[in-house]
């Protein structure tokens, strides 16, 4: 006989397991995602991953033959920070909506957001299920809380 608190428990698999999934088909997303940029003049084109993994430079002309090595090096820095904000941006906007209010994908990415808002102090769950956790089958003695004395 199932009772109500086997379907509450039955239900919180169910999104689990809808949830599990959902996070691994979002994290397939993200890893097929690339940013790139390109520097003024076009002295170089930089490709990126997600995660911040330089791909690909390329340097569509010649001009940066005509460029000092100091030039060149923040030229090429600038593009992969460049590069990487608008990887992070999609990777933002793929996961905008299954993340909390207030916690920006980027942020979280680079180390600058709190990952506990994450999830909330109190998991959510149905009541019946709270009142099980809380207090045990209605149906069955309440267990000892503490220390027996």
């Amino acid at each position: 006989m199932t009772t109500p608190y086997d379907q509450g428990i039955e239900d919180l698999m169910a999104l689990y397991r809808k949830q599990r999934q959902e996070a691994k088909e979002t994290r397939r997303r993200i890893n097929e995602i690339t940013g790139t940029a390109t520097a003024p003049r076009q002295t170089v084109k930089v490709t990126v991953t997600a995660q911040g993994e330089v791909t690909a430079i390329e340097f569509p002309t010649g001009a940066y033959h005509r460029m000092t090595p100091k030039e060149l090096s923040e030229a090429m820095l600038t593009t992969i920070a460049q590069a990487r904000a608008a990887a992070l941006e999609q990777v933002g906007e793929l996961t905008s909506l299954t993340l909390p209010p207030g916690v920006n994908a980027a942020d979280l990415l680079q180390g600058r957001a709190d990952p506990t808002l994450l999830l909330s102090e109190d998991p959510t769950m149905p009541d019946s299920v709270r009142e099980y956790i809380e207090h045990g089958r209605p149906d069955m003695p309440t267990p000892p809380r503490g220390n027996p004395s």
